[in-house]
């Protein structure tokens, strides 16, 4: 393991914090492209770079082309598609969530520290640090008002598989995550139309709110009655 794969895992930590910190929409959305980017440079810095293989590189340019560019975009696309720049009133406020995810990377080394890697694992930091990942992504899907910010929790909480994967240098990982990518591709696809046809229906997009809807039912017979007709209404 060299120092720059520590300072890269070490910098997937601190973007976990900024994000349960942060209620800036856009910021959020930032962080999200920086843990890309930071997917993208781990496989060619996890070995020193005379081992690096062609297939690294490749895993290197799709985590960067898909997860550090092309979805932030959709989520930027989706944010003023909502008009929605804030998550201004969490489920759990943002000092309380920097807490919450200091004890989730609490957990997840300690669970780490239980379970040893495989023999073949490159970085033995990567597995607690992409438990913690996944932990803060499941955190912000729970914690949040908004569905956008719901949807960028689904994306870090796919980051930390990646990174478990490309860390433990899982054999055929990347079919593995080219799947899971391909579901969250179209998730995120398709909480941009929903996000936006809300939008154009209420007034919020507020996904809490949205468990209050009901299916419209018919009066009774005698409210029926009570209603008045066309023909009175154009009197």
């Amino acid at each position: 393991m060299t120092a720059w794969c520590e300072a890269v895992l070490a910098a997937f930590l601190l973007t976990d914090i900024m994000l349960a910190a942060s209620s800036r929409l856009l910021h959020c959305i930032r962080i999200v492209a920086a843990q890309g980017l930071l997917l993208g440079i781990l496989p060619l810095v996890i070995r020193s770079w005379s081992e690096v293989h062609p297939d690294q590189i490749w895993i290197s340019l799709v985590n960067i082309g898909i997860k550090g560019v092309a979805l932030p975009l959709l989520l930027i696309l989706a944010m003023k598609q909502a008009n929605v720049r804030r998550e201004l009133e969490p489920f759990v406020g943002y000092s309380l969530s920097v807490v919450a995810v200091l004890g989730l990377t609490g957990i997840s080394f300690w669970v780490g520290a239980q379970l040893p890697p495989p023999v073949e694992a490159g970085v033995r930091l990567a597995m607690p640090v992409a438990f913690s990942t996944m932990l803060t992504g499941l955190f912000m899907v729970m914690a949040r008002r908004k569905a956008i910010t719901q949807a960028i929790g689904f994306l870090i909480f796919e980051n930390g598989i990646t990174l478990f994967g490309t860390g433990l240098m899982i054999e055929y990982g990347l079919v593995v995550e080219l799947g899971i990518l391909l579901d969250v591709f179209v998730l995120v696809f398709v909480m941009g139309i929903a996000l936006f046809q809300i939008n154009q229906e209420f007034e919020h997009i507020d996904a809490d709110k949205l468990n209050r809807l009901g299916d419209w039912s018919a009066p009774d017979e005698e409210d029926a009655e009570a209603l008045p007709t066309p023909a009175e209404e154009g009197r």
